[in-house]
């Protein structure tokens, strides 16, 4: 059985988790995932991408420890794979493309980790258990979930998750910013497929310049940020999106952007 189902909606891209109902993320996804994923950059005509489950259960609930255990005795092996994940996640977040996360019932350890890795995160209403309990096995995080987490949500709502190994719902998490809506759980993929096909229709070229400055910006000065805001400027002005822009614009219609 693949360990996840690649299929396409236009220039939207979907990924879904297929080791339902757990949708565990085994050995063999991360290694399927890191070949898949500078395909998906390298592909013009990929415009966005969408990361969900097969099934109504969960969207998972992290890493096959039963993998993890032979690892155990080979510090070697177990940096490695860690590496992996870490250059995996890092790969996704700035893939110069959006991508999007569907969360729904279980989103544990690296479950989570993987979401946050994602620019666009949806929760259902309902069920969600969402979390990074790694505590409760007597370790952490290991995927960069720490550091993501609390960029996103802060110190003290990380301190709160990760040291008691909380698990929130899909409204606690928007609460606390988390993720960026909640959907009713029968229109969460659906919705999620409707905010990656509006992407799809946004300027490639503006978005692969923009997505790093907002991302990177955390570990710049304010000086370096501006100068990476502005050669992102220099570099779609004058362009053909930018020109087409300007005449949809003028022309009061929507723009519509061509793959580049």
């Amino acid at each position: 059985m693949k360990p996840f189902l690649y299929t396409r909606q236009g220039g939207l891209a979907i990924i879904s988790i297929n080791d339902a109902p757990w949708n565990k993320m085994t050995l063999e996804f991360m290694d399927e995932l890191e070949t898949l994923i500078p395909k998906l950059k390298k592909d013009s005509s990929i415009r966005a991408v969408l990361f969900t489950a097969e099934g109504e259960e969960n969207f998972s609930a992290g890493m096959n420890l039963k993998e993890l255990g032979p690892k155990l005795a080979n510090p070697n092996e177990l940096e490695a794979l860690f590496d992996q994940r870490l250059r995996v996640l890092s790969a996704i977040e700035l893939l110069g493309k959006p991508v999007i996360a569907t969360l729904f019932g279980y989103c544990l350890g690296g479950g989570l980790e993987l979401p946050m890795s994602c620019h666009f995160r949806l929760a259902a209403k309902e069920g969600c258990k969402i979390g990074l309990p790694e505590m409760d096995l007597g370790t952490v995080p290991a995927w960069g979930g720490n550091t993501r987490l609390t960029r996103l949500v802060g110190r003290m709502h990380s301190l709160d998750m990760v040291l008691r190994s909380k698990k929130i719902d899909g409204p606690e998490a928007y609460r606390i910013g988390l993720v960026n809506e909640v959907v009713e759980n029968n229109q969460l993929k659906n919705r999620a497929i409707e905010l990656g096909l509006e992407l799809t229709t946004q300027p490639p070229i503006a978005m692969r310049e923009i997505m790093p400055v907002i991302i990177k910006g955390d570990d710049m000065s304010q000086d370096e940020s501006f100068r990476m805001e502005r050669q992102a400027v220099l570099n779609t002005l004058g362009n053909s999106e930018s020109q087409e822009g300007m005449m949809a614009f003028l022309q009061k219609r929507k723009p519509v952007f061509q793959d580049n």
